[in-house]
């Protein structure tokens, strides 16, 4: 399964300190993941993807997010800094599930 969407980087709340940046996967994609993931699952929930940001490829996991109803992908300091991205900024993003 891949989506591609467009989103915005955020900051989590509880680790802004640290700069953990997020998207937010759409509702409707999130709802179709928790669809072809279903039954037990790795911590939190998890699910592996391989995420296209730009230029940059990487493996990862999304993550339930119960607050916003969807998966959050953690975007790193990395990438950011290769894609010129900060909090607030929109990107075009790749998730293809692994």
């Amino acid at each position: 399964m891949i989506v591609d969407f467009e989103a915005e980087l955020w900051l989590w709340d509880a680790r802004s300190e640290q700069n953990w940046t997020f998207v937010s996967l759409p509702e409707e994609a999130s709802e179709e993941i928790r669809e072809v993931t279903a039954g037990p699952r790795r911590g939190f929930g998890a699910v592996r993807v391989q995420v296209t940001v730009g230029g940059s490829t990487w493996r990862t996991s999304i993550f339930p997010d119960g607050a916003r109803g969807c998966y959050v992908l953690p975007v790193k300091r990395a990438v950011r800094r290769a894609e010129g991205l900060d909090t607030g900024d929109l990107t075009p993003v790749r998730v293809e599930l692994v």
